[in-house]
């Protein structure tokens, strides 16, 4: 046997699989392994829950296509969820959770529980992170939102009450059109020369929301520890002097026959406006277009009426607002802050105020062209504007905060009804403070 050979032999087996040993180290170590590229503009996708139904929820399709249109790094899905109170009961249940929704539209009544709940993140969070000049916004709008300091949500659909009526119907008693009631007597002396045997002189519509303004505009808290702004609310102060002014006003012209009560339904409030069945009424700002394109006659609008022995303190901002979840990914709520951002800009709040009749929160929309044309059309859109402008800041008029809000609301309404069917005023509306009193106890006590 040659040794020399088969050394050699062996030799090269040896370095042969040293070569491989290395090479295949070198491929396996992550050290050497070749980069993956990064994603490029990989599209980030959100949701919006929304309540905004029929014709409204039509007009904000359009803005979230338009959005979605407009940039090509957020893909913005909108999904109506049904009522406020339905929509807040399906948030519930996924809250803090990555199953969340990143923008979710609240009433402002669900303020409260939405800064309690521990599913969302403050959108000052990202005012501070952008240096977003929030001075460009309605201060008037921006005060519901905001506690000790902090912007929770972003105001989207805003509006306040007005006062409404019919411009022939004062004509035809000799009545300046030109020149509304503004105080509670003035109404209650205009309503007896309105009413007819087919129409009444003054409604409202069955909503705490009207009870609540009548309130605020007198400067009066709805509830106590500021109105809710320095503490939680532990008892409601709307059944003191103020709250029984209100009921007793109402009272006084149900019993002379010159009011009139067409029930909760807001659009059975606004037909019988449009019938002539009644001749003034208290509807939403945001209705305003609405009745003056379907009304058969000459619709006026005002600032809502005001108790006699005060100034005039102004009204409390209604609608809803928009909210940033917590439990889903920093970069989905980067795009849901670049969303919300968007839907501020004037050339937006322009389109989205006359096409649904709300505020524009950004009041820079008021200067756009589209805007000033609907204005010389419909010169009744100022009005509300107006009030809103000329609105006194204080705890009254930023609007009550407490979770029971929504249960108060519906105690104030059959208190009002109580009192239509016989019921003292004062005795009703106790009843409906202590309802909610107890509601509010048993939400310290369980919470």
């Amino acid at each position: 046997m040659n040794w020399k050979k088969v050394a050699l032999a062996l030799l090269l087996v040896l370095v042969v699989m040293t070569v491989a040993a290395c090479s295949k180290e070198t491929q396996e170590s992550p050290a050497q392994t070749e980069p993956k590229p990064a994603p490029v503009n990989e599209v980030v996708e959100i949701e919006f829950w929304h309540a905004m139904g029929g014709s409204l929820g039509e007009e904000l399709n359009i803005l979230v296509d338009d959005y979605n249109k407009s940039q090509d790094k957020v893909k913005v899905t909108a999904h109506y969820q049904g009522s406020y109170e339905e929509l807040l009961t399906k948030f519930r249940t996924v809250g803090g959770t990555k199953n969340a929704p990143a923008v979710v539209q609240v009433f402002e009544v669900g303020t409260k529980y939405m800064i309690e709940s521990g599913h969302i993140t403050p959108v000052q969070d990202w005012v501070d992170r952008d240096n977003y000049d929030l001075s460009q916004l309605e201060e008037n709008i921006l005060s519901y939102y905001t506690v000790d300091g902090k912007l929770y949500s972003m105001p989207f659909n805003s509006s306040t009450p007005a006062l409404f009526y019919n411009k022939d119907a004062f004509r035809e008693v000799g009545l300046d059109p030109d020149n509304p009631p503004q105080t509670f007597n003035e109404i209650t002396t205009i309503a007896a020369l309105l009413t007819t045997s087919d129409r009444y002189g003054f409604s409202t519509i069955g909503h705490g929301w009207f009870f609540e303004q009548l309130l605020a505009t007198q400067g009066a808290n709805y509830v106590n520890e500021n109105n809710g702004r320095t503490g939680d609310a532990t008892e409601v102060l709307f059944n003191g002097p103020e709250g029984l002014k209100i009921f007793e006003w109402i009272n006084d012209m149900h019993l002379a026959g010159t009011y009139g009560y067409f029930g909760r339904s807001w659009d059975d409030a606004r037909a019988a406006f449009q019938a002539g069945q009644v001749a003034m009424y208290m509807d939403s700002s945001a209705a305003t277009k609405a009745l003056v394109e379907n009304a058969p006659f000459d619709v006026g609008v005002t600032f809502i009426p005001y108790a006699d022995d005060t100034e005039r303190h102004g009204v409390i901002i209604g609608g809803a607002s928009l909210w940033m979840a917590n439990g889903i990914s920093e970069a989905e709520q980067a795009a849901a802050w670049d969303f919300m951002k968007y839907l501020q800009t004037p050339s937006v709040q322009a389109k989205w105020h006359v096409n649904t009749g709300y505020f524009a929160i950004n009041p820079q929309a008021y200067d756009d062209p589209l805007v000033q044309q609907e204005h010389e059309k419909y010169p009744q859109l100022r009005v509300p504007i107006d009030q809103l402008q000329a609105t006194k800041k204080s705890t009254a008029t930023q609007g009550a905060l407490m979770t029971v809000f929504p249960e108060a609301r519906q105690y104030v309404v059959t208190a009002f009804e109580n009192m239509y069917q016989g019921m003292d005023p004062k005795a009703a509306l106790n009843e409906a403070a202590e309802l909610t009193n107890r509601a509010l106890d048993i939400y310290h006590r369980t919470k």
